[in-house]
């Protein structure tokens, strides 16, 4: 099966170059599911149902999010009403956060891939534990049984608590990455029992910038320590940054691993075919 994932959409530039780039990938990479995390989405903030549908009419799957779920307040009744957005799955049970945190899609060809959302708890809010959250969801659809395929978005900050993810489900799933950081890691790789990695994905967004945000404010408040405003979206043509995967038909495990970066001020660097 061959699939994609691509880092946080940040705001109007990001979501024109999905709508760029992205339906050329899915014809020259055979992409069979295609997942971006979208938390950034609505002018940097959220995500609004306008904005997903954006996404979803370039050519997404499924959609993911992060710490900023709900800072458009629309999202908590549109997720319960669209399956292919989904939220981080270790929200408290006693929150009762609308919508859910995984989701098992069938795709055109047949084949079915189980999406998790996960959000990290170092410097991020305090979520329930993300480790026995995926546990208990990858036992019940298990890979190369349930799925022909499992992607897992881990939303956090830092990289040790990714890194661990990605060691926890080696072997149960088809892709753990890294997602909220913005920036593209390059250790993409097949870790020892057969799950790629990525440590973060990037974002879709203009790289002349502050991890997408326009650089004048950030640097206000980096030297003055004093706030001048709210950040803004960065303006200019974004670079798409992904991770392209390539798994065996019967186990779902991967056998490739490959960076996306398309576009923008980014070097370009592709698969190919």
């Amino acid at each position: 099966m061959r699939f994609a994932f691509f880092g946080d959409i940040v705001g109007r530039s990001g979501r024109e170059g999905l709508a760029e780039h992205l339906p050329g990938l899915r014809r020259d990479l055979s992409l069979e599911f295609v997942v971006v995390n979208a938390e950034n989405a609505a002018a940097g903030f959220g995500i609004t149902e306008s904005t997903a549908r954006e996404l979803f009419d370039a050519g997404a799957d499924c959609l993911t999010l992060g710490n900023h779920a709900w800072d458009q307040k629309e999202a908590m009744t549109y997720i319960v009403r669209e399956p292919r957005l989904i939220r981080p799955l270790n929200y408290p049970a006693f929150a009762q956060a609308p919508g859910r945190g995984a989701q098992l899609f069938d795709t055109q060809g047949g084949k079915r891939v189980l999406v998790v959302n996960l959000m990290g708890r170092v410097y991020m809010d305090p979520l329930d534990d993300p480790f026995a959250a995926v546990d208990a969801e990858l036992e019940a659809a298990p890979l190369g049984a349930v799925a022909d395929a499992v992607i897992i978005d881990i939303h956090a900050e830092v990289t040790s608590e990714k890194m661990a993810m990605g060691h926890f489900c080696d072997g149960r799933a088809s892709l753990v990455v890294g997602t909220h950081t913005h920036v593209p890691t390059a250790d993409a790789q097949i870790l020892p029992g057969g799950t790629a990695y990525q440590t973060d994905a990037g974002a879709c967004c203009d790289y002349d910038s502050v991890i997408g945000n326009q650089k004048e404010e950030p640097l206000r408040r980096f030297t003055t320590r004093i706030s001048g405003g709210r950040y803004k979206p960065a303006e200019g043509p974004a670079t798409v940054c992904g991770v392209y995967v390539e798994t065996d038909d019967k186990t779902g495990l991967a056998t490739r691993v490959e960076p996306i970066r398309i576009g923008g001020r980014l070097a370009r660097q592709v698969p190919v075919p």
